[in-house]
C-alpha cells in the first residue's frame, strides 16, 4: 500500500492540476490559434491558475465520465485514516442498553397516544 502512495498522489495531481490546464490550453488553441494561446499564457498575472480556472468545468465533465466506465478512475479515491475507539466496559453497555430501551418505550407510548387521538378525530370527522 506504501508502495502505491507515490502513485496516487502523482494520478491525483495529474486529475486535479494538469487535467484542467491541458484542457483549457488545447480550448484556447482551438479558438484563438497556437500564437494567441502561447501569448495569452505569457502575458497572464497567474497563467496556470488562469488556465486552471477556465479548465476545471471541462476537466470535472471527463472525470465523471471515466468514474462511469470504472468508479474512482476519474476522482481518485483519496485514502483516509481510521481510528476505533476503545469498547465500553459490559456494565456501562448493560446500563445504557436499559435507558435506551426506556427511551424507546417512552417514545412509542407518546406516538401511540397521538395516533389514537388523530384516530378518534378521523373517526370524528367521518
Amino acid at each position: 500500500m506504501a508502495d502505491s502512495q507515490p502513485l496516487d498522489s502523482l494520478r491525483l495531481a495529474l486529475m486535479q492540476e494538469v487535467l484542467p490546464m491541458g484542457l483549457a490550453f488545447v480550448d484556447r488553441v482551438r479558438t484563438d490559434g497556437p500564437a494567441k494561446a502561447v501569448e495569452s499564457v505569457a502575458r497572464g498575472d497567474d497563467p496556470l491558475g488562469d488556465l486552471r480556472e477556465q479548465g476545471e468545468v471541462a476537466a470535472r465533465e471527463v472525470r465523471e465520465r471515466l468514474d462511469q466506465i470504472s468508479p474512482g478512475l476519474g476522482n481518485p479515491v483519496m485514502s483516509v485514516q481510521v481510528e476505533v475507539d476503545e469498547p465500553v466496559a459490559l456494565q456501562d453497555s448493560l446500563d445504557s442498553d436499559h435507558s435506551d430501551a426506556s427511551q424507546l418505550q417512552d417514545v412509542l407510548a407518546r406516538i401511540d397516544g397521538r395516533l389514537q387521538r388523530l384516530d378518534a378525530l378521523v373517526n370524528k370527522v367521518s
